[in-house]
């Protein structure tokens, strides 16, 4: 059962981030499926942290990445929202998960390369990829709490590298780490990394859209959104 609650959270949430990252941004279509794709991806990092604690599949990889899977959307979600008490506790816990993830993806990363780089340098770059990418978030982190928060385009980018990369885990662990569930005809390394290097070009496109091109406005900027809407007022209001 958990297994199954897994796979069909894994290809919901597969298929929701696709749309939110092809939908309008701050539009209802890409709110509503953000929402869920947070949904679906807590649902499959707490399930596959469960199937490798009880049934031990590779729980070296696997508990940190869903670990590090959960912190990412979550603070991909409060980073849109209003900071309060509550959110800042949030904030807090999410951070200090993710910096015991970044240090022991680290060690076991650096232990592998201390083993043997020739043989070990390949089994060292998920624990290293997850390190490195939880310990500068705890960094982002660690500036959002001592600035008391932050707007306009910081604060849109915080959100879209997190539930991108959340997404960029999800797709490597479906499409490189599973290729025996595709038929043999499919089983092409370089075929299955598409869906993987998609993500993370659409990532790095946004970031620079938003941090590089003019903040948020170069998000919906051009999706003649007319003044004094709804959707113009939310995003004035953030900043």
């Amino acid at each position: 059962m958990t297994l199954l609650f897994h796979i069909l959270a894994g290809a919901l949430g597969l298929v929701l981030g696709a749309v939110a990252l092809s939908a309008t941004k701050g539009a209802t279509l890409h709110r509503r499926s953000g929402i869920v794709f947070v949904y679906a991806m807590l649902t499959m990092s707490v399930s596959a942290i469960m199937m490798a604690s009880l049934r031990g599949v590779a729980p070296a990889v696997n508990i940190p990445a869903g670990l590090l899977t959960a912190y990412l959307v979550i603070t991909a979600l409060t980073a849109l929202r209003p900071r309060t008490a509550a959110s800042r506790l949030v904030d807090l816990g999410a951070m200090l998960v993710a910096f015991g993830v970044g240090l022991i993806s680290v060690a076991l990363g650096l232990e592998a390369l201390a083993r043997g780089i020739r043989t070990n340098w390949i089994v060292s770059i998920p624990f290293l990829v997850l390190g490195v990418v939880g310990l500068l978030a705890v960094a982002s982190d660690l500036r959002l709490m001592r600035s008391e928060g932050m707007g306009g385009a910081p604060r849109l980018a915080r959100h879209l590298w997190r539930m991108c990369f959340a997404l960029l885990i999800a797709a490597t662990a479906f499409f490189l780490g599973q290729p025996d569930v595709f038929p043999k005809a499919l089983r092409i390394p370089a075929l299955l990394a598409l869906p993987v290097l998609a993500v993370l070009t659409t990532m790095l496109y946004w970031l620079w859209r938003v941090r590089i091109k003019g903040g948020y406005r170069a998000v919906i900027g051009d999706r003649r959104i007319p003044p004094g809407s709804r959707l113009a007022s939310r995003y004035a209001r953030r900043g």
